[in-house]
């Protein structure tokens, strides 16, 4: 009995001991688990409190434009009266440069550009684009020949279209699905900015340094900033640091394939509304760069300074920006394509305001409403795309449509050139741009979005 009675109180000591070890083990456990929580809430926290580096990427496409579209295509012209008075150039010979460099070289680059980004990356397409657009502003210090000039803007030309708009586009897309509009709109105010500052920059370095060091100062300029943006901050994709679009914590998002793009396109060149929104854009846009290409040489033969005429073009393109920031707020509460037509509208009743440049209310008011008129159309182009033929096939459509209006934002200026060297006037010229602003806006107000809506 005594030894059964010992056996039985041991077994009862070993059951208790063992439920007491499962107990500590169970709360061991329970306190691992709940600090492994609060660490991974405080990661999470931790990286919520992040910047996404995806605004990184905004901000290298805000200088991407700024140099590369801002600089180049607004504070170009501020040379042009130094050419046409050092090198003997002729007003048409400044624009066709620009316009022989498109028709060869930025239209067969500009349609092959979405395949060569897709294959090398936005990133590389980018660094190549900007280090030809320095080169060749490093190069034009020794022109002395037309042909010379005519040579290095094909090269400009060639920078300009892989550095420029279609390669920012897609980069800051890749990057951004639920907020591209809004990083979009931010990338973009560069190129708006880099069209205030420029005509200014360009007149105080020619000023202070001459026409063939200040070609080269700007070249520096550009290589200097953009090269190190390109190699350091821009990431053609969020996948290469191992991040998805936006920021998002779940898993791959996954695009909507429900309509392939190729079908989408092809649906869409066949209707009315492409054609209507092409053409109409294509019209507006080259009044536009008649205008801006033409606007100081214009104003130097109204009698105005060079300093004048560059203060005159930093307002028309400072209201600029007031377009790209209200347009949205517009388009929002208007019918896009009807907020698109009115810009339109504006912009060529506007230019008929020139035919009194004497006047210094009537050149002021035409900053203003030119410029708002020109900022608004930029953004608008992709909005009225969108809504007209909906997003699964829109960089490929946009890419279509930017180099259709291209033909015209270079070819227009080249006319405008023509006309003046025939008729040592710009009067023509400007009824001309002001009948295609008009026209431009009927076209685009007989769009229809719910005829192809996608």
């Amino acid at each position: 009995m005594p030894a059964s009675r010992n056996s039985f109180v041991r077994l009862q000591a070993r059951s208790l001991a063992e439920r007491y070890a499962k107990k500590e083990h169970s709360l061991a456990l329970q306190n691992v688990n709940s600090v492994l929580g609060e660490a991974g809430s405080s990661m999470a926290n931790h990286r919520s409190k992040r910047i996404f580096y995806g605004w990184w990427i905004v901000v290298a496409a805000f200088l991407n434009l700024f140099f590369a579209v801002g600089i180049i295509f607004y504070g170009f012209p501020v040379f042009y009266p130094a050419f046409v008075q050092s090198l003997g150039f002729t007003r048409a010979q400044v624009t066709q440069g620009f316009f022989l460099g498109f028709l060869f070289a930025g239209l067969p680059f500009g349609l092959l550009a979405g395949a060569v980004i897709d294959r090398l990356g936005a990133k590389w397409v980018i660094l190549v684009g900007v280090s030809l657009i320095g080169i060749s502003l490093l190069l034009m210090r020794s022109m002395t020949k037309l042909w010379h000039y005519e040579l290095l803007c094909v090269m400009e030309v060639v920078g300009y279209v892989l550095a420029g708009p279609i390669a920012n586009q897609v980069l800051v897309a890749r990057w951004f699905r639920i907020r591209r509009g809004r990083a979009m709109g931010c990338a973009y105010l560069g190129l708006g900015l880099g069209g205030v500052v420029s005509p200014l920059l360009v007149n105080f370095v020619i000023r202070s340094f001459g026409w063939r060091q200040g070609l080269e100062y700007v070249g520096l300029l550009i290589l200097a900033v953009l090269i190190p943006v390109g190699i350091w901050i821009t990431r053609s994709s969020p996948e290469e640091l191992g991040l998805l679009p936006d920021g998002a914590d779940s898993a791959v998002l996954k695009e909507d394939t429900s309509n392939p793009a190729s079908s989408g396109v092809i649906a869409a060149i066949r209707t009315a509304n492409f054609w209507l929104l092409l053409v109409g854009s294509t019209m507006v846009i080259g009044a536009i760069g008649a205008i801006v290409q033409h606007f100081v040489l214009f104003l130097r033969d109204q009698g105005y300074s060079a300093t004048t005429a560059s203060r005159f073009l930093t307002a028309l393109l400072a209201s600029s920006l007031a377009g790209r920031i209200l347009v949205g707020y517009l388009a929002d509460r208007f019918q896009k394509k009807n907020t698109m037509a009115i810009c339109y509208l504006l912009l060529g009743a506007s230019i008929l305001l020139l035919g009194a440049a004497h006047h210094l209310v009537a050149i002021w008011a035409f900053a203003m409403v030119f410029g708002f008129s020109m900022g608004a159309d930029y953004m608008l182009i992709p909005l009225v795309t969108a809504e007209c033929f909906g997003t699964s096939s829109l960089g490929k459509l946009l890419a279509l449509i930017i180099m259709g209006y291209s033909l015209g934002q270079w070819g227009a200026p080249w006319v405008a050139g023509k006309v003046f060297d025939v008729r040592q006037s710009y009067d023509l010229a400007w009824k001309i741009m002001a009948v295609l602003g008009l026209l431009g806006a009927a076209a685009v107000y007989a769009v229809s979005p719910n005829r192809t809506e996608a």
